[in-house]
């Protein structure tokens, strides 16, 4: 634990009232900006609103106290909603809860074994597929609400809720559609001309706006769409109970898939937040760090009913925009969800759920990245391979399924690719040794197990007769058990004939494991030479004496 230090303690020694002003101003914006999201998020995951805010006040809280982001904003998010309405749908409530506390005890352990810097070796393709995979199935997610279609809750399997949501096309609210098609216009207008460019009300929130709007309006002419009251009975206007869930042995079993996909998500999502921030205020995050305040995060918000939480992009970009530079931002932030609960809480009743569904669609949109599908046609076939498999695989099947197949093609792809730049090529005798049983090639990239073949068919097609095979390695940047099990089968295969293997210029790598497996013993500490040159003059000492051209007959 020598290592857990929060990034709120490196800002404290310089903090000043100016900052403090601004992180107050950010902090106020971005809490403001949360409390329609994290509604809108709960709901669509299938848990109540009320779980949705006090996720954003708990986790949030803890995020930016613990965290090792200077300016991250935590707290529920659209890349959670798949995955938790699923558990919820098959697990039930309380054992949403419980998964969520075990993938945060998950996250403490990656950042405790400082596994940050691993997350990051996921291709940005993958990423890429996932993300816009989450975005059309929070799309899709919405569309119930949308229209207001007066059914049961919606299949977790995709073609089931894709015939389920076509069949009841005909039974749309007309009120409904209507409503939350004015704020879903009423939302892309703000964004695009309003939100920054008009006094005052610039500086509101589009979503926070469009929430008021639509409130204002249910209450004042009550049409006939569901609402939070009328669905959930409002918000309490009170501190949430402290429980423990109640966990058992067989349910715990079940829980690990769940909770090692919520942990494996709000890992990626935290840092990848974090790490566009650090881009844009000139800073460097501290992922282990930042991992345990997701766990810890994550083990508390459950036991006030909140759910899973991670970083969230729009938020913490929103919150270095309105000059949030510290963890007191974040902190603001929670302070302020919590202040309106308090005050506020009463209003929620009157909040359509149609207005929330069009906010939720405006997110799924902002969230994915649509343009990398206009070019795809400019990268590799691997490149879109592995992004539109990834893609296709959320969309249809699981979260889960597509990042293992997608990291599994990336990994295959990428021994191809390694294994393809491993070239084996032949070198031209001296001119002294012309006609003797002597061999050279030089060795260029990776000798790795992907690529072994190649050094083991050239060499049998071409080592028959050879007395002293030389292997220039200079250019061998790595060398793997499965490569050094194949100098050492060559070893063995040349001293059955009698003949030599001659190692040159081994680089630091290389030769490590060459001496450090006692290859380089057996073959005998003469025979691995720093360079071409020596093992030429090796050569001399190996090869059989010429035998002098006998005279003529009289």
């Amino acid at each position: 634990m020598s290592a857990f230090r929060p990034k709120l303690l490196d800002c404290l020694p310089d903090y000043d009232r100016a900052q403090f002003g601004r992180d107050v101003s950010a902090g106020l914006t971005v809490g403001v900006l949360a409390l329609p999201l994290a509604m809108a998020f709960a709901i669509a995951s299938g848990v109540d609103p009320a779980a949705g805010i006090w996720t954003a006040i708990v986790a949030g809280f803890l995020i930016s106290a613990l965290g090792g982001s200077r300016v991250q904003i935590g707290g529920p998010t659209g890349a959670f909603i798949v995955i938790v309405y699923g558990i919820v749908a098959q697990y039930g409530l309380a054992n949403l809860l419980i998964a969520t506390m075990l993938a945060g005890l998950i996250l403490i352990g990656m950042g405790l074994a400082r596994l940050g810097a691993l997350i990051r070796f996921i291709p940005v393709t993958v990423v890429i597929g996932f993300t816009n995979g989450i975005a059309v199935l929070i799309f899709i997610s919405q569309i119930k609400e949308f229209l207001g279609l007066d059914m049961e809750a919606l299949p977790a399997e995709f073609f089931a809720k894709m015939k389920v949501l076509a069949a009841n096309l005909p039974h749309t609210d007309l009120p409904t559609l209507a409503l939350a098609s004015a704020s879903l216009v009423l939302l892309v207008v703000w964004n695009k001309r309003i939100a920054g460019k008009v006094p005052l009300l610039g500086k509101l929130p589009g979503p926070l706006a469009v929430l008021i709007a639509g409130t204002a309006a249910q209450s004042l002419l009550a049409f006939p769409v569901e609402t939070i009251g009328s669905r959930f009975g409002g918000i309490p206007q009170s501190l949430p109970a402290f429980a423990l869930p109640e966990l058992s042995l067989s349910t715990l079993r079940n829980l690990i898939s769940p909770a090692i996909t919520i942990a494996l998500l709000g890992a990626i999502e935290s840092l990848l937040s974090a790490r566009v921030a650090d881009s844009q205020i000139d800073d460097r995050h501290d992922p282990n760090q930042e991992l345990i305040a997701q766990g810890i995060a994550n083990v508390a918000a459950p036991l006030v009913g909140g759910f899973a939480a991670t970083g969230a992009i729009a938020r913490t970009s929103t919150n270095v925009r309105a000059g949030g530079r510290t963890p007191v931002a974040g902190i603001i932030h929670s302070l302020t969800l919590l202040a309106v609960v308090l005050v506020a809480a009463p209003l929620a009743s009157d909040v359509p759920l149609a207005t929330l569904s069009a906010i939720l669609m405006i997110v799924a949109w902002n969230m994915g990245e649509w343009h990398e599908f206009k070019e795809l046609s400019r990268y590799s076939m691997n490149y879109r391979v592995i992004l539109l498999s990834t893609f296709i695989i959320t969309v249809v099947f699981d979260l889960t399924l597509a990042v293992e197949i997608g990291m599994v093609l990336a990994s295959l792809f990428f021994i191809y690719r390694m294994s393809e730049l491993t070239k084996v090529e032949r070198l031209p005798q001296p001119d002294w040794a012309t006609g003797q049983p002597l061999v050279a090639y030089s060795l260029y990239g990776s000798l790795f197990f992907g690529a072994v073949g190649k050094l083991q068919t050239l060499l049998e097609q071409n080592a028959q007769g050879t007395r002293v095979l030389i292997l220039d390695m200079h250019q061998v940047i790595n060398l793997d058990t499965t490569g050094l099990d194949t100098l050492e089968a060559l070893a063995r295969m040349l001293a059955k004939r009698d003949s030599h293997l001659i190692l040159a210029g081994l680089n630091p790598q290389p030769g490590s494991l060459v001496f450090r497996s006692g290859f380089a013993e057996d073959l005998g500490d003469d025979n691995v030479v720093a360079n071409l040159e020596e093992a030429w003059q090796r050569a001399t000492i190996l090869l059989p004496p010429k035998s002098e051209p006998q005279a003529a007959q009289p």
